[in-house]
């Protein structure tokens, strides 16, 4: 039998596209250590198509809500120390955060306290306040322009695993499909580009001769079927969602979790910014393409916006859009355009 590999804990409960970056790095560490993530439930969706060999423990960390995340008197409290005492028991030779507090580019101190907690013996994170009472190893904090997958080669270097820099990735497979995939929703609505704006921007996609899918978050469904969209597909798992994925051939969308699996899937994406900063958070597909947000000054921002609404990214119209999507889908899908000319 052979030797037991080292018991590694890593902690990534925030949102589907900081999981599907993350993924590279799970990866590699599944092949070296004895993994158990802590995430939010759809993690298990990932885990079956993506890192099959990494144990699962659900959890929505009260601090990730939207909204009232500190009224401390509604935390399950009971569910944390549950939590807590069965994470202890598995002894972790080593724990980890990559999560970066975008307001100060250091690590998030919640898990850092969720490490020590736990007991993992060697605890490593990037320095923020009171890091050094809470982590055994205490990384610096990154440069303020990175991109998430270099935060996780940064932690794999400091547990013994290189990953590839994010335009040295492997290139995924070429795509046989030819629909475009659109997802409109995002998990904020700062980051929603109008959906008018995409309702034109289908249409002209259409027009060219390409099959377009809309899908959308929950709530934009009753829109679009007022507007005319038969076949519109609000996906209720992340398995659904990658299964409409693989069907795609390309994928615009908002700077939201979707576009992130679409990465992962081999598809290649056109993402519509806002608030956020494409550096940080553009997919890592070779062939990604973006286009960025109006100038504000108070970018980058997460969750609220100080206006009425987000002009940044309420004020790119369509037609702005339209240029950039048509180069990007005519370089993806090429034989498609050509069957209907």
């Amino acid at each position: 039998m052979g030797a037991l590999r080292p018991k590694l804990l890593i902690i990534e409960v925030w949102n589907l596209g900081d999981l599907a970056i993350a993924t590279p790095f799970l990866r590699a560490a599944s092949e070296r250590f004895d993994v158990t993530l802590l995430a939010k439930p759809f993690a298990f969706d990932l885990q079956r198509r993506f890192w099959p060999q990494i144990k699962i423990v659900p959890f929505i960390a009260p601090w990730t809500a939207f909204e009232k995340k500190y009224n401390f008197w509604n935390w399950p409290v009971r569910e944390l120390i549950r939590l807590r005492r069965s994470l202890a028991e598995e002894k972790f030779d080593i724990g980890l955060s990559a999560h970066r507090v975008l307001a100060v580019a250091g690590g998030d101190p919640r898990d850092h306290f969720l490490l020590k907690a736990v007991g993992a013996r060697e605890r490593i994170g990037f320095a923020n306040i009171g890091s050094p009472l809470l982590l055994t190893r205490s990384l610096p904090r990154p440069a303020p322009e990175s991109h998430s997958y270099d935060i996780w080669r940064a932690v794999g270097q400091a547990i013994g695993i290189e990953l590839p820099a994010i335009d040295q990735l492997p290139l995924p497979s070429p795509r046989r499909e030819k629909m475009v995939m659109i997802h409109t929703g995002a998990r904020h609505p700062v980051r929603v580009w109008p959906l008018e704006n995409y309702r034109r921007l289908a249409g002209k996609l259409r027009a060219l001769g390409f099959e377009v899918q809309i899908v959308c978050n929950p709530e934009q469904v009753n829109w679009w079927r007022q507007n005319g969209e038969t076949s519109v597909e609000s996906p209720p798992t992340v398995t659904k969602l990658i299964e409409v994925t693989d069907r795609a051939g390309a994928f615009i969308g908002n700077d939201s979790g979707p576009g992130h699996i679409a990465a992962l899937c081999g598809v290649p994406t056109f993402t519509i910014f806002g608030p956020q900063l494409p550096e940080w958070f553009v997919p890592f597909h070779p062939h990604a393409e973006y286009i960025e947000g109006k100038a504000c000054p108070y970018k980058p921002c997460s969750d609220y916006c100080r206006f009425p609404k987000p002009f940044c990214i309420n004020d790119l119209s369509d037609e702005t859009v339209w240029r950039r999507v048509e180069q990007f889908v005519l370089k993806q899908l090429p034989q498609e355009l050509a069957l209907h000319h």
